[in-house]
């Protein structure tokens, strides 16, 4: 399987392209995910973990991108 050169370099050269890619996984997946939970084993909220921990993920990939920008000088 190849990549793309320029489907790499562009999530690199632009940092808000490379975390819409990350918002859009994290919608999707977390659906999926709790109903993997809904129609199994419902006594543990397992669900809840993998939720959290990844949303504080996308906070920091969002401080990084929008609020902590690298200042070119």
């Amino acid at each position: 399987m190849r990549h793309s050169i320029k489907e790499y370099k562009a999530a690199h050269i632009n940092p808000e392209k490379g975390f819409r890619i990350h918002l859009l996984v994290f919608v999707l997946a977390n659906p999926i995910i709790w109903a993997v939970w809904f129609l199994t084993d419902t006594t543990y909220l397992w669900p809840v973990w993998q939720t959290g921990s990844w949303a504080i993920g996308l906070l920091f990939h969002y401080l990084g991108v929008y609020v902590f920008k690298k200042r070119n000088h």
